[in-house]
């Protein structure tokens, strides 16, 4: 018989725990909302008691989500679930996730507690939690390094206590494949009442095992697997949401599984969290890579010519690409733009498709023909606007072989102009070293990158920075055909953010 497999996403909680990739409540909302139509059964929205900022980001996804049920961490303390229940009180399907380590290292050094005091605060914390909400996940941090005899214990009192799912987190990724099935297991048969229960595997991808040790768990009994949008996450992340899910959609006479995952959102969704967190996807990465479904060797060429399954063991439609390559210029009117749109996943309306529009023209004029890559970056760029402190409104650069670069930027504040003028060791530096003078302030800049959109020198030149501000990362992202432009908005974009996130004290947990 085929199982149901629940779809379990921490792109917003765990995700966000990734270097640079926070994101701000219109963001966050914006991604719950394409998750939802993705098909994700639960959302992670944030960890409430972390800062006020998550708080109100998960308040706002509890009041807008329907269909997908709305989740906020919480530690097994108090407060935390206090702040939990509150922050979700508004969604239509509730979940409170509650969790404490139970390996022997994190016991002794990081809670400096004993196994009978963890058990004791388990039971409490999900006694408590019950009081709020029915639905009630409990997890066992670091469950890959502890002794399973007292997850046994743990997890039994707890489904007691009126626990609904259990999780069973890899939480440093350094278990295998065939260790991590087997506990599954060992878990499935020895818990008492866990027939009654969900089993959830939360894999991390330390040794590059985090799909398939998710994959495992579900050969052997679990039925929800917590994943992010690309795998993004703590270190090295988390497992993929869309390999789990094409993985269990492909080899289906394999698993015996399925998910609710409309698989052809899958695309856009990635597209959508890697431009808001900035944080790019690997050419070679599997299902969503640029390469994903590419073929440069001849034979390769010839056999996917003559038969796609030959060297294809899945249609690229199937997780939202189009293989008609509609080509736009500048010739190209309102409707064709919009149908495209509409065709890439895209239902822009009003100022959002006038704003895109504009900007398509725009390009157009200075391309000879806009891909289907360049529409992404566009209706991004033009539909993700943050609040602004600060507003690029023009530059200009003047460099030559004998003369350090120079660089004249004007930024608005308040719907005042701010201008000046300095060099550089180059023209982005002459830029960035304006901007920080009309600041008045120093940005650490960690990374600097830029990405070609599309091929030719014409191509957008996609432009992401990090910049670093006390124990935070920011990220700021910027696309034009003109790199010095990307460069300073993705900039601009960067700092906008740094100076909403100093409004926040923030207490990050280790699931």
């Amino acid at each position: 018989m085929t199982r149901q497999i629940k779809i379990f996403d921490t792109t917003l909680r765990d995700g966000e725990q990734s270097p640079g990739c926070s994101m701000n409540k219109t963001e966050k909302v914006e991604i719950a909302h394409q998750l939802e139509k993705l098909g994700v059964d639960i959302i992670e929205a944030g960890f409430a008691i972390s800062s006020k900022g998550d708080f109100e980001s998960i308040e706002a996804i509890a009041s807008e989500i329907k269909t997908s049920t709305v989740c906020s961490l919480c530690r097994a303390v108090k407060p935390d679930i206090i702040a939990a229940a509150e922050s979700i009180k508004k969604a239509q399907l509730q979940r409170i996730h509650t969790f404490i380590a139970t390996s022997p290292i994190h016991m002794e050094y990081k809670l400096k507690m004993s196994p009978d005091q963890v058990l004791e605060a388990a039971v409490g914390a999900v006694t408590m939690a019950k009081g709020f909400v029915e639905d009630i996940e409990f997890s066992c941090e670091d469950a890959g390094r502890s002794d399973k005899d007292f997850l046994v214990k743990v997890f039994t009192e707890v489904i007691k206590a009126g626990a609904t799912t259990l999780n069973v987190p890899d939480t440093v990724g350094y278990q295998t494949p065939e260790e991590f099935g087997a506990l599954i297991k060992y878990l499935a048969d020895n818990v008492i009442g866990i027939e009654n229960v969900d089993i959830s595997v939360h894999c991390h991808d330390d040794l590059g095992l985090a799909t398939a040790n998710a994959l495992s768990g579900v050969l052997n009994g679990a039925n929800q697997i917590e994943c992010t949008i690309n795998g993004i996450g703590e270190r090295a992340g988390n497992t993929s949401l869309e390999e789990v899910v094409m993985a269990l959609k492909t080899r289906e006479d394999h698993y015996k599984c399925q998910t609710r995952i409309n698989t052809k959102e899958i695309m856009k969704t990635s597209r959508l969290v890697s431009h808001i967190t900035g944080s790019y996807v690997q050419a070679n990465k599997a299902i969503v890579g640029a390469n994903a479904f590419a073929h440069e060797a001849g034979i390769h060429q010839d056999g996917i010519l003559k038969q796609k399954r030959t060297y294809e063991i899945m249609d690229a439609e199937m997780i939202g690409l189009s293989e008609n390559k509609l080509v736009l210029g500048k010739h190209s009117g309102r409707h064709a733009f919009s149908e495209k749109l509409k065709e890439l996943g895209y239902e822009l309306v009003g100022d959002d498709l006038n704003k895109a529009f504009a900007r398509f023209k725009s390009i157009a004029d200075k391309k000879k023909e806009v891909l289907e890559e360049d529409l992404h970056a566009i209706v991004s760029d033009e539909t993700h606007k943050l609040e602004e402190t600060y507003t690029f409104k023009q530059m200009t650069v003047i460099s030559d072989s004998k003369t350090p670069p120079k660089a004249t930027v004007t930024l608005e504040k308040e719907g005042k102009e701010l201008s000046d003028s300095c060099e550089g060791a180059g023209s982005v530096d002459a830029i960035y070293t304006t901007i920080k003078s009309i600041l008045g302030e120093d940005i650490k800049l960690v990374d600097y990158s830029i990405h070609s959109v599309t091929r030719g020198t014409d191509a957008l030149g996609d432009v992401t920075v990090r910049i670093r501000d006390n124990d935070r990362i920011y990220t700021g992202r910027g696309s034009s055909t003109d790199v010095l432009q990307a460069s300073a908005k993705a900039y601009v974009m960067a700092i906008n953010k740094m100076l909403t996130g100093r409004k926040y004290k923030r207490i990050k947990p280790t699931s």
